[in-house]
């Protein structure tokens, strides 16, 4: 078994556990490649028809390339597709000009609003530990307390790949089946597997986009790269960061742990 075929294995062993265990679950897509690549994973897992819905937090600030992207995708691939959004806060207008609060309402208190009413008991995210150092501090089943809420310092072993699969009643699961991955294992899983990708990703003018997300929240970076070739070329020799193009007030390491400790995804 080559390398990509046992990170797909692995994933669709924690992807089909879970579901085994939760059975309630959906998957958060943010329509970026990592989410992309896992919804693919799910989509393998279950024979083309994914048994639960696919959840996606619209803040009202993506790029307008990424909603139309996942309608048309939702459509072609059958999802039942479910969009979050916090009503109260955008009417409220809430923006990213204080990015910890606009992150708070926007993000991780609609996926608690949509959490809570469509009770579901866990969520499948597409993070990787290599993305960030506080992802790094995750593991594959990691529990939530009633408000959602990660104690980072408190997380459960996971050795020889034994996962805490069983859930307290007052717990909320989140599952990351892609926590082994690295960017460039993501990107040749892509081109391996013929994977449709917004194209936001790939050069245009001189400039791509690295890490999506909200697009008042996202620089591009100077890159060639308009091919999957390229990005892993590109990606081989770079010493810049994957998330160096989101803001920076969001993205340092206590920010992101405290928000992360808040239910962000």
């Amino acid at each position: 078994m080559d390398h990509l075929s046992e990170l797909e294995s692995k994933s669709i062993y924690i992807i089909r556990e879970a579901y085994k265990q939760f059975h309630n679950i959906a998957i958060l897509w943010s329509i970026g490649k990592d989410s992309t690549t896992l919804l693919w994973l799910c989509r393998k897992a279950f024979f083309g028809k994914i048994p639960f819905p696919i959840l996606h937090i619209d803040t009202g600030y993506k790029f307008p390339e990424m909603i139309k992207w996942r309608d048309e995708y939702a459509k072609k691939w059958g999802l039942n597709l479910i969009v979050g959004r916090n009503e109260e806060a955008i009417k409220a207008g809430i923006s990213p000009k204080n990015k910890l609060e606009c992150c708070t309402a926007l993000k991780t208190e609609a996926l608690k609003q949509t959490i809570t009413k469509h009770k579901f008991k866990a969520l499948l995210l597409g993070i990787r530990r290599d993305e960030h150092g506080i992802r790094a501090k995750e593991r594959y089943f990691s529990p939530r307390d009633l408000e959602f809420r990660w104690d980072y310092k408190n997380q459960p072993p996971e050795l020889w790949d034994q996962y805490k699969t069983k859930q307290d009643d007052e717990e909320h699961i989140r599952v990351h089946p892609m926590l082994h991955w690295t960017e460039i294992d993501i990107w040749e899983y892509i081109k391996k597997e013929k994977i449709p990708i917004i194209p936001l990703y790939f050069a245009k003018d001189g400039k791509r986009y690295r890490s999506i997300g909200c697009k008042p929240c996202c620089l591009p970076i100077n890159s060639k790269a308009d091919t999957i070739d390229k990005i892993i070329q590109e990606l081989k020799t770079t010493s810049i960061s994957e998330r160096s193009g989101r803001a920076q007030d969001k993205e340092s390491a206590y920010m992101m742990q405290k928000l992360r400790s808040l239910g962000y995804m």
